[in-house]
């Protein structure tokens, strides 16, 4: 029995009324995979559409870093056939996952800022500068949480039980976003492929780069599967949580398992979600609300 699927998130602490967005883009992948696409035009199509959404922090909807200005994002797509690109800090650009992919075409795996930026230009992306009014809504709540000066704000940026000291009437995650968007994949051939992409964290600084254009980190897709990972990135790039789960996957741990083992691993104080896809199933797992969406179809 064959077995092809796909998994999509909106990113950890991202709404359950969100979960359009993620079964559009899962439906657009599965249907790729079921006209014998690869599974790594499967989860690039799902993080574009992702991307094009609007509503969560990634592409189009990225948020504003600190200065209300910037936005820089990150971006990352990897199948275990080899294939691998990412640019982190990237700016300019309507769809970071697309650079990312075209990366994987080039010399290398990863570029950075001002390199990714006329990398993407001499390749044919033009400019473009998203004007999300969520996003302005947001920092401007950011702006004044820090203005009233209540707990230690500079220690709570992505590391030291950031929920258990959170002493505002407005949830954490309405202020600081932590929307990244990711897709798995599981084509008719048995290949693996995983693509993620962010608009960083508004409480960030310019230039801070998070776990999703790590590899291990934030994303990995090997032989026995493919993991994606959404949660404060300073906490799982220290635990390189993609590549922990996909080896629970490579010892035959079901997906879903694998999942919530990963998701274990964090105090729950820290928001972190995982998707993951193998030979067996696909699944995923949250601490925190997370919109996502599961497509299997066995032949």
């Amino acid at each position: 029995m064959s077995f092809v699927g796909i998994v999509t998130h909106g990113g950890a602490g991202s709404p359950k009324e969100w979960q359009d967005g993620c079964i559009n883009s899962a439906d657009i992948g599965m249907q790729r995979l079921l006209e014998n696409r690869s599974a790594y035009d499967a989860v690039l199509e799902s993080v574009a559409l992702l991307e094009n959404d609007g509503r969560f922090n990634a592409g189009c909807g990225s948020s504003y870093r600190l200065d209300g200005k910037t936005i820089e994002m990150d971006a990352a797509i990897m199948s275990s056939d080899g294939r691998l690109g990412a640019v982190a800090c990237i700016t300019g650009v309507k769809n970071p996952v697309l650079v990312a992919s075209e990366v994987a075409h080039s010399p290398h795996h990863i570029l950075t800022g001002q390199g990714a930026v006329l990398f993407a230009r001499k390749r044919g992306f033009g400019e473009y500068y998203p004007d999300i009014q969520w996003a302005k809504e947001r920092h401007a709540k950011l702006m004044e949480t820090f203005s009233k000066k209540k707990g230690d704000l500079t220690r709570e940026w992505g590391v030291h039980d950031f929920e258990e000291n959170w002493n505002f009437e407005t949830a954490s995650s309405e202020i600081f976003p932590m929307d990244t968007v990711g897709a798995v994949a599981k084509d008719k051939k048995g290949i693996f492929a995983a693509a993620v992409s962010t608009g960083g964290s508004g409480a960030m600084l310019k230039g801070r780069v998070g776990d999703t254009p790590l590899i291990g980190s934030g994303f990995f897709a090997g032989p026995y599967g493919a993991v994606a990972c959404t949660g404060i990135g300073e906490e799982i790039m220290k635990k390189l949580l993609a590549k922990i789960v996909y080896d629970w996957l490579a010892q035959g741990t079901a997906p879903e398992v694998a999942c919530e083992k990963g998701v274990h691993l964090f105090s729950k104080t820290v928001p972190i979600g995982v998707i993951a896809v193998s030979s067996e199933g696909a699944g995923f797992f949250s601490n925190t609300g997370m919109a996502a969406a599961v497509l299997e179809r066995r032949d």
